[in-house]
This record gives structure tokens, sequence and C-alpha cells, in this order.
């Protein structure tokens, strides 16, 4: 007697969209049957011709709590990952106060987290200026890996590393095979905006700045042999060295972001839209589309980056640089894919199973026997307008306010329990496998 089964006609496994029955004994995926096969259960769903698809891992969300809380913080970013079909967060360690750069650190952000969390979390680490004797400590902790600055961080309790200190960072982290993680933007081609423009804010951000740095962190992990991944590339720039260093076998990878794929530097008519490294022309987007299809870049994630709406005011020179969208990433990505002529299995790669294995989260993001049973009911073809004061999230500041997206997410189960508004939080701190 199982405890759950879900039916669906449309269920996303690892070899495509087939008709499947989930059965789910003790949070974990017990068999995945034919449709019509007989599975005893206490509880037994049919979704007909609802999609399932597996719960997505976004593996770059600024939680900012404890010592940020009004921005944002565990109970609503959870809640705001559920309705997205999100059940799994990766956090990460900075705009937290304080930052996770010790193994301390990241006890006092358990801490606080728990018994908040409706999702999932696992943690990432971080590498500064004077870190690298914790960065071991952190990694036996179960860090899914170390994210460090190439630029300043926006925050002063997480400053930049030099090249030099990347260097000792990556040889420290491929003594143990960690995964360094990389914000990637050469600090001598940024500058200040001219004014208080989009048009200038772009400029004092240029792509030049991001492929140099890339060009950079390739080298140093060519050098090293360390394992690296370069966040939110947002330049197109960026694709053809990272193409030429994975074909030479490089260890390193990319992720991109929803916003630089669903909105363009036309689009950005208030500093909802701002963010580091910046929001390109629409021929850049087309460019990162085609990046995803090759394999060049294999995550999508949202870098969720909220603040308070008084951090938003003012212009592009001086408000704060960072977009929510943690709740309306698969819609968002749903909407422009499919429009692409790419279907759900390609999102749910990029979006599920990629960042999983990214942050070696080995129970997670696939339908599949032995994995977590975290699963989202979907309705591809449903539409919504997005209402910023309907998000979970902490702070309803959006740029994707009034816009109508594709795809509504129905229902999300963590480990077989419906999770997100109206249920009590039921996630758990995550140790990963990336050691």
């Amino acid at each position: 007697m199982h405890d759950l089964v879900i039916r669906s006609r449309r269920v996303v496994l690892p070899d495509g969209i087939q008709p499947a029955a989930i059965a789910v004994s003790d949070g974990r995926i017990a068999e995945v049957a034919f449709y019509f096969a007989t599975l005893p259960a206490t509880t037994i769903v049919d979704l007909a011709d609802m999609v399932v698809l597996p719960g997505l891992v976004d593996s770059h969300v600024h939680v900012n709590e404890p010592g940020r809380t009004e921005w944002e913080g565990f109970a609503t970013a959870t809640r705001a990952a559920a309705a997205g079909g999100v059940t799994t967060i990766v956090d990460m360690p900075l705009n937290s106060l304080p930052p996770t750069v010790s193994v301390a650190d990241l006890a006092t952000k358990q801490a606080v987290a728990d018994g908040q969390c409706h999702v999932d979390v696992a943690y990432w680490g971080g590498a500064i200026p004077g870190n690298l004797a914790a960065l071991r400590p952190l990694h036996e902790a179960g860090v899914a890996g170390f994210k460090c600055f190439l630029s300043p961080s926006g925050v002063d309790e997480f400053p930049p590393l030099s090249l030099d200190e990347i260097a000792a960072a990556m040889r420290e982290i491929a003594a143990f095979d960690g995964l360094l993680i990389v914000h990637a933007e050469d600090p001598d081609r940024l500058h200040e905006p001219a004014d208080g423009t989009y048009r200038a804010f772009l400029d004092s951000r240029p792509g030049e700045a991001e492929s140099t740095a890339v060009q950079q962190v390739i080298a140093l992990a060519e050098e090293t042999g360390a394992r690296t991944h370069i966040l939110h590339v947002s330049s197109a720039d960026c694709l053809k060295p990272l193409a030429e260093a994975q074909a030479r076998g490089v260890r390193i990878t990319a992720e991109t972001c929803p916003h630089y794929l669903t909105l363009s530097a036309a689009d950005a008519v208030s500093t909802a839209y701002k963010c580091c490294p910046p929001i390109r022309d629409a021929a850049n987007q087309d460019a990162l589309w085609q990046g995803l299809a090759d394999g060049v870049l294999s995550c999508v994630v949202s870098d969720h980056s909220p603040c308070t709406p008084a951090l938003k005011e003012g212009d592009f020179a001086t408000a704060w640089g960072g977009i929510s969208s943690l709740q309306i990433g698969l819609p968002a990505v749903w909407s422009a894919a499919r429009a692409r002529g790419f279907g759900l299995t390609d999102v749910v790669k990029w979006m599920a199973s990629a960042p999983a294995e990214l942050a070696g989260l080995t129970n997670k993001g696939r339908i599949a026997v032995g994995y977590d049973a975290d699963l989202v009911a979907f309705d591809p073809a449903g539409t919504f307008t997005v209402e910023p004061i309907a998000l979970a999230h902490k702070n309803p500041i959006t740029p994707y306010g009034g816009r109508e997206l594709s795809g509504v997410v129905h229902s999300t189960w963590l480990r077989g329990r419906v999770v997100g508004a109206g249920h009590p939080p039921t996630g758990r701190h995550l140790l990963t496998q990336n050691r």
C-alpha cells in the first residue's frame, strides 16, 4: 500500500512525456508505472491531462535572512517557490548578516531557517578575502560550493576576490573536488553611469566586462583543474569562450536567468528591471537562447534578488540591482520557450535536472524511482496576468507586473505532501553530494 499515487496522461519523465502513474512511499518515488496500472494507495490523485513535472530546483536564490529579513526571508521565499513549482532552493551566501563564510555562519543561517521553510533548502558557502582556511570545513559541512565575485558585490561584508585570490581558492577547492561559482564581471571595465537612464546604466556594465572576466576565470579553471560555474550570464559575448573551453575539457559550466531570456533593454521602463549584470538587447537575447539549445548554458535559475521598495526608488544609477522572480520563473520561461519551439522536456532539463546536478542534489530534479517525490501539477496552456501584490515574496516588486504569461502551477508536492500557502512548512535542510 503506497502513501500516494498521482496519475496523468502527460508526465515529464527523463525519457520524454508519457502517460504514467507515480507511486509514492515514505516521501520517495517507489514506482513509475503505466497510467492505468493498479497501484493500491491511501490517496489517489488523477490529474487526467494536467502535466506533471518534477519539482524545479532553483540554485540561485538570495533569501537574505538573517540580517536583512525586511528584504526577504525563508518563510516568504519558500512560499513563493512552492507557488511557482520550485521544491528546492539553494541559498546564496551573501545579503544575509552574517554571510555564509564559515561553518558557524552556516549554522546560524540554518537555525534561523528551522521551521520556516515550505520547500527544501541547500546552501552555498562564500569565498571572500581571508577565509581560505574555512572552505574545506564548509565543504565538509555540506555546502553545495562556494560563491565569489570579481567585482564589488553591492554589500561591504562580501568583498570580491582578486584574480590571485581566485586562483588560490580554486587550488584549495580542487584539492577536495569542490565547486566554485563566480559572478564574472571585470571591475576594470565597469564604471559609474553617466546619468540615471537605463542606457547609461547598460553602458556602465558592457558585455565586454563579462566576457573578459569569463575568459580570466576559464584560464584559472584550466590551470587549476577546479570545477567552476559562471553565474547569470547576460552577455552573448561569453558563449564562444565558454563553448571553446568546454570543448577542450575545461570543467566549466554556466547558467542564465529568466529575465535575460524574456525581457530586453527596450522594456526597461522602471528600476524594477535593474539587475547586475544588466538585461541587454533582443539580439543578445536570441543568442542566449541559442546557447541553451547548444548546451553551452546548462541551467536557467532565478537569481531571485529582492529588496525593500525604498531601495528600488530613484533612478537606474542609484536603485538596488536585483530582480524578484522566484514564483514566476517557470511561466516566464515556458511562455518564451514554447514560442521558440522548445518543449517542456527542455524546460525541465534547464530548471530541474541540471541545477540539481550542479548543486550535487542527487535525489532531486527527476521523476524516477528513488528520487524525492517532488512533483508539480502544471497547466501549460493556462494563462494569467502577473499582479505584483498577489506574489508570495515579501516585497511586491517585479518587472513582470501586468504581463500575461502562459503556464499555471496548480499544486506542488514536496516528498509527496502538498506544500505552499495554507499548509505547514515541511522543508528540510539539504547537505549536498558535491564532495
